[in-house]
């Protein structure tokens, strides 16, 4: 793992009832005991900018790529594990890499080198998001915004030491994602920085 990323910070973080999880059974038996499967069990992800794909009622598995969007037959058989913007994301158990496939595009890319990786990014934008404010009434909103960017790139850059697929290609997933929050979009009601930008 890229990342050590804890159950107990996330609980910390977040609170218990904002952490999703998925249980080993979703998965097919060939990724239910790889690296990535146990942390999305076991550590889980904060609820909010990604959200995990829930397991199909009647069988209690993750749907597999080739259910979702045109891939090749290896990966056809790789569980998607989640959805970000307009990409399901899949979970190769041989690699541990975390593909984002968008069923528009029919394309696929390469998104996290492991399932670490994601929870982290997921981690350090939702917290972004929930902590940042933009000052009091007579703040200047420029400045504001100019901070915000530079802890995008922050979270950009430290991330990229570690991991450079996350935002490797300013068209992926995670580099829209950068961008919105920088221009101020993705704010929840009752945040800080929604409150700041919206009243």
């Amino acid at each position: 793992m890229l990342f050590d990323i804890t159950r107990t910070e996330l609980v910390a973080r977040f609170g218990e009832d904002r952490i999703a999880t998925l249980p080993a059974a979703a998965f097919p038996p060939h990724a239910a005991r790889t690296e990535g499967a146990r942390l999305l069990r076991t550590v889980g992800v904060p609820t909010g900018t990604l959200s995990l794909r829930g397991p199909d009622p009647e069988s209690g598995l993750l749907p597999l790529v080739r259910e979702v969007a045109d891939a090749d037959e290896e990966a056809g058989g790789w569980p998607v594990i989640g959805w970000l913007l307009n990409a399901h994301l899949a979970l190769d158990p041989d690699s541990g890499t975390v593909y984002a496939f968008d069923p528009d595009e029919e394309t696929a890319q390469p998104l996290h080198t492991d399932a670490s990786s994601l929870v982290h990014v997921t981690l350090r934008f939702q917290r972004l998001l929930e902590e940042f404010a933009f000052g009091g009434a007579d703040a200047d909103e420029e400045a504001g915004f100019e901070r915000l960017e530079r802890e995008v790139a922050h979270i950009r850059r430290t991330t990229s030491a570690v991991d450079p697929l996350p935002f490797g290609d300013e068209e992926s997933v995670w580099s829209v994602v950068a961008e919105e929050i920088a221009a101020g979009q993705r704010f929840a009601a009752g945040s800080p920085g929604a409150a700041s930008l919206y009243g």
